[in-house]
């Protein structure tokens, strides 16, 4: 069983005293395809000695994350211009809005979540989308930019039914991970009523971990969670989720 995990920060300091070890589980774990999402510049030697380390199961993307959208925006902006420049990245994320912590930067993330958008399109690349308590926001920009180039991965998707519609319609799959294992996650209430083939796997590691794991740190085997409990939603099996979720992981990422 190939289990795909599209987005995971296994770069992050959580990682830093047993990374080998954990790495070792995930991939014993039949999880052989990890998606690793941009914060900031700050990681970006991170990330490409992981690749460097697994270069046949860590796939790299760049961008800057929304709550890293600060007054330095325009500099991270354009280590993200030369990254894409000068090494082979397979998505543009994480971008987008996140009105939880800071609504005073709107104006920038719109700006930053914009331009990052159009490098993706430079580049035929997908995006990858970070949304918290800004959906409204995020589904403008998107409206604008819709389109045959815009494509990618709603990442955490925590919306409602008319939500995920909204988001399929813009070309994304939903990103589907812990939050579906929590009572009061409430995506398990609707998402049989949303095709497979719009569904992606992730863990957002170390961040989001699934029952029983809920509050501990997040890891990437623990996926099998995440499949175990979209087996029981879509009444199929576990392989078949496996199968078609990295089936459709490889449709974003081309991959």
């Amino acid at each position: 069983m190939i289990i795909t995990d599209t987005h995971t920060h296994l770069y992050s300091e959580a990682f830093d005293d047993d990374r080998a070890e954990m790495m070792q589980r995930t991939l014993d774990t039949g999880v052989s395809r990890l998606f690793i999402p941009a914060i900031d510049s700050t990681y970006t030697n991170s990330m490409l000695q992981l690749e460097k380390d697994y270069p046949e199961n860590v796939f790299l993307m760049m961008g800057l994350h929304p709550t890293h959208v600060k007054d330095n925006y325009k500099t991270e902006l354009q280590h993200v211009i030369d990254m894409l420049d000068t090494h082979k990245f397979y998505a543009v994320g994480e971008i987008g809005i996140d009105l939880y912590w800071d609504k005073s930067t709107l104006a920038i993330q719109q700006e930053a979540f914009r331009s990052q958008i159009q490098l993706a399109k430079k580049h035929q690349l997908p995006i990858v989308i970070h949304c918290r308590e800004a959906f409204d926001e995020v589904f403008e920009i998107l409206e604008e930019e819709k389109g045959q180039d815009l494509f990618g991965i709603f990442h955490c998707f925590t919306g409602g039914l008319e939500q995920a519609h909204q988001a399929i319609s813009y070309n994304m799959k939903l990103g589907i991970g812990g939050v579906a294992t929590f009572k009061n996650g409430k995506i398990d209430q609707f998402l049989n009523q949303i095709e497979l083939k719009h569904i992606v796997l992730e863990t957002d590691a170390p961040y989001l971990a699934p029952k029983p794991f809920r509050g501990k740190r997040n890891e990437s085997s623990y996926i099998i969670k995440v499949v175990e409990k979209l087996a029981e939603i879509y009444q199929t099996t576990e392989q078949t989720i496996a199968d078609l979720t990295t089936k459709n992981s490889k449709q974003v990422f081309g991959v």
